[in-house]
């Protein structure tokens, strides 16, 4: 079998990769800009925003929780041809996800700053990340009713909508970015705005793609009288595959707050410049996973678990030999590559010899990203998280500590701990997806 089809529509791991690629390549590109632009306006500006995502990126694994699993049920009840369960389990993502998302704006308003405190923000940089999450914190409810369409729209294989709405995103934050922050001088401010306006714009345009061309805005319906069974099986899947997400992004939180606190500004700047460039080293891992787990859930769901556990290697296999080409180039390139960030020869430096390091944390992360999307398409989703609760906090973590402060190796210690961390995660998921365990956990138990 070499291709699926959903809605009258073929889908291959190529179809959906692209538009995915091109689609979170420029999701990231929201950021980096934010990034980019205010290098060149401060050096201390562009850390503080680098602080201040990482607080929002533990509040969009809170969304994950019904964004994972209505990826999951919609996948496999499609395979399993049975249309109207995912209409309703749409339905529920996109009401669960936009109330969730009212409450964490609420969280961001009133506690900005002692959330951006507690990981260890302070003097001017509490200030400026302060300004910043104040605003596009405020708003976060836009991000996770975006993210509950499209996922929606993905998983009935039409990755090329949201991919078309990312690209109109970048173009409106890109513009305003430069207007708000190179000719009106608004800083981290300008840069928030310019954020959160692309963000109501996409919404906007989604919803309205959404309920043309997939759902009808009826589709509400099905949620009288209350699905109380479907949002008992969204939390079985959701909550581990979000716990495993939110075990990584909190450990990412509390290394950023060790950087802040024991590390040097320098140091922080350059772990600032380092993951903007190495997010595009990545990027081709993240599409070919998520286009896997559309995949591998629609085989499922339609019974055909031997051509998925072949799917699963091949993309596998795939993503490695892109993702560590990218990564040479990238290596080759390090110092003019970091040279579009700061024209500083120490922030420079140390930025180009982590990168030399991180060619091994890429290897374990591209196993990751593609075998546990693959795992999650199955209904896999307790084994990830176990793993991730002594990988995150022990080698992850404790090693960044050990490393990084209190064998004293700045920045190059911590970056060693997180490839530990992210090879042996990997090593474990490959003896997980070999052992066709995966097979049994598949939520659709009728289309067997």
């Amino acid at each position: 079998m070499n291709t699926m089809e959903t809605d009258g529509k073929k889908l291959t791991l190529f179809g959906l990769a692209w538009p995915i690629f091109i689609e979170t390549a420029l999701f990231m590109l929201l950021g980096i800009v934010d990034v980019f632009v205010l290098s060149q306006y401060n050096d201390l500006a562009a850390g503080a925003v680098n602080a201040a995502n990482q607080a929002t990126s533990i509040a969009t694994v809170v969304f994950t929780v019904v964004s994972t699993a209505s990826a999951v049920l919609i996948s496999q009840y499609l395979g399993a041809k049975r249309r109207q369960d995912a209409s309703k389990i749409a339905a529920l993502s996109i009401a669960l996800n936009f109330i969730t998302g009212l409450l964490v704006s609420a969280l961001f308003v009133f506690f900005h700053r002692p959330i951006l405190g507690f990981i260890g923000a302070k003097g001017e940089i509490l200030s400026l990340s302060g300004q910043y999450l104040s605003i596009v914190g405020g708003f976060m409810f836009l991000q996770s009713t975006l993210t509950a369409m499209a996922v929606i729209i993905r998983n009935h294989g039409m990755t090329k909508i949201s991919m078309y709405v990312t690209v109109g995103m970048n173009i409106i934050n890109t513009g305003l970015d430069i207007l708000f922050v190179s000719v009106f001088d608004m800083g981290v401010t300008g840069v928030a705005i310019a954020t959160t306006f692309s963000r109501i714009v996409g919404t906007a345009v989604l919803a309205a793609v959404l309920f043309k061309r997939v759902e009808k805005p009826s589709v509400f319906r099905y949620l009288r009288p209350f699905p109380v069974k479907d949002v008992g099986d969204m939390l079985r899947i959701g909550v581990p595959g979000a716990f495993e997400t939110f075990l990584y992004n909190l450990s990412q939180l509390v290394i950023t707050s060790i950087v802040l606190i024991f590390l040097t500004e320098y140091e922080l700047v350059a772990k600032t410049y380092v993951q903007s460039i190495t997010m595009f080293f990545y990027l081709f891992s993240i599409a070919i996973g998520q286009a896997s787990q559309i995949l591998i859930g629609h085989l499922v769901g339609a019974g055909e678990k031997d051509e998925a556990y072949r799917r699963g290697f091949v993309s596998h296999r795939i993503a490695l030999l892109i993702t560590m080409t990218v990564c040479a180039v990238g290596v080759i390139l390090r110092y003019p590559l970091l040279s579009l960030f700061t024209d500083n020869p120490g922030i420079i430096e140390l930025g180009a010899n982590v990168m030399l390091i991180n060619l091994a944390l890429e290897f374990g992360r591209t196993t990751n990203l593609v075998l546990i999307a693959c795992l999650r398409g199955a209904g896999d989703v307790f084994f990830p998280t176990a793993c991730a609760i002594f990988s995150n906090w022990v080698l992850s973590v404790l090693g960044s500590y050990l490393l990084a402060v209190v064998f004293g190796m700045g920045l190059y210690g911590l970056w060693i701990a997180l490839a530990a961390d992210e090879l042996v995660r990997g090593a474990l998921m490959i003896l997980r997806w070999k052992s066709g365990k995966w097979k049994s956990k598949s939520i659709v138990k009728d289309a067997d």
